[in-house]
């Protein structure tokens, strides 16, 4: 008997909201261990450098070889590992920032990044926006930082503006050519 009925309509969603929400923490813990255990492994290749290249080399071998099935363990990677400790020498930020996205988001940021406050403000970027890796990799290339946050800019938009609007209006911002679009008769 299938039931048709207001209140198990409601009781379903709330059901399916629930269930998205645990697997949305799971990934996110997921992906949180992967971040530290990267950072902790980065930190013992640093401090085991005296071993050189062939330390690394051997590390990823041996890796593949105990977890065959796992990726992510490759030379290229374990070197990102290494970058990443010594980029961020603070567990803190690596729990409390780097944790809440992606190793892609993380690898981008160490090679288009030129200091730890830069990568801090992409990474609040792409934290506050749930920026995907494409529209990290846009405003890097567009160099949103060196425009937004080394410019002082007197703005009251995310304060003022519902998001997503904030964001819009702040987008906006980066392009000087939308203000002579608009024509300024008071809009703004």
């Amino acid at each position: 008997m299938l039931i048709n009925d207001i209140e198990y309509f409601k009781i379903l969603e709330d059901i399916k909201t629930r269930i998205r929400a645990a697997q949305y923490r799971a990934i996110m813990g997921a992906n949180r261990e992967q971040i530290v255990v990267n950072w902790n492994i980065g930190k013992t290749i640093i401090v085991k450098s005296q071993w050189g290249n062939k330390f690394i080399d051997n590390l990823a071998r041996d890796i593949k070889l105990e977890f065959p099935g796992i990726k992510g363990y490759s030379v290229r990677n374990l070197k990102y590992m290494r970058k990443f400790a010594e980029f961020i020498d603070d567990p803190e930020i690596v729990q409390r920032v780097s944790a809440q996205f992606s190793w892609s988001h993380n690898t981008t940021l160490m090679d288009k990044t030129k200091s730890l406050a830069e990568y801090l403000w992409y990474a609040d970027e792409i934290i506050r926006d749930s920026l995907p890796l494409s529209k990290l990799e846009y405003r890097l290339e567009t160099k949103t930082y060196q425009r937004q946050a080394t410019l002082d800019k007197a703005t009251n938009y995310r304060e003022r503006l519902l998001a997503p609007q904030n964001g819009l209006v702040q987008d906006t911002l980066k392009s000087p050519f939308v203000f002579d679009f608009i024509e300024n008769r008071g809009i703004l």
